[in-house]
């Protein structure tokens, strides 16, 4: 048990403590850290969370949005550190756990409904 608790302690250094609550249907705007060069810049992707996975320091979020008629998802490990942020930017009203039925619909087929009895 004694490694059980050293991986444990090592990995409680490397948790982010100020992450918002993120549920799965919620419009979320991601802040990924870019390198350009020497350079560095924050590029948000804003999209709607359909999956979350794991727990802990491997948590990971599936945040799908269109972009130019196209579907794009991209999956963030919520304590890594090229998240530089995450700002949930409305809540959705879902009856389920994973959300890849809309990865079959298009246009107005892929609203949810917001939900306002969770605080922004």
């Amino acid at each position: 048990m004694h490694a059980q608790e050293l991986i444990r302690s090592i990995e409680a250094e490397h948790l982010k403590e100020k992450l918002p609550e993120v549920y799965v249907g919620d419009t979320v705007r991601v802040g990924v850290r870019i390198r350009e060069g020497n350079k560095e810049r924050t590029q948000p992707y804003e999209g709607t969370v359909i999956a979350k996975r794991h727990g802990g320091i491997n948590e990971t979020i599936t945040v799908r949005r269109i972009f130019q008629g196209i579907g794009v998802e991209r999956v963030f490990l919520l304590h890594s550190p090229r998240v530089a942020d995450i700002k949930v930017m409305r809540r959705g009203k879902v009856r389920r756990a994973k959300l890849y039925y809309l990865r079959d619909r298009v246009g107005k087929a892929t609203r949810i409904k917001q939900r306002f009895d969770r605080s922004l």
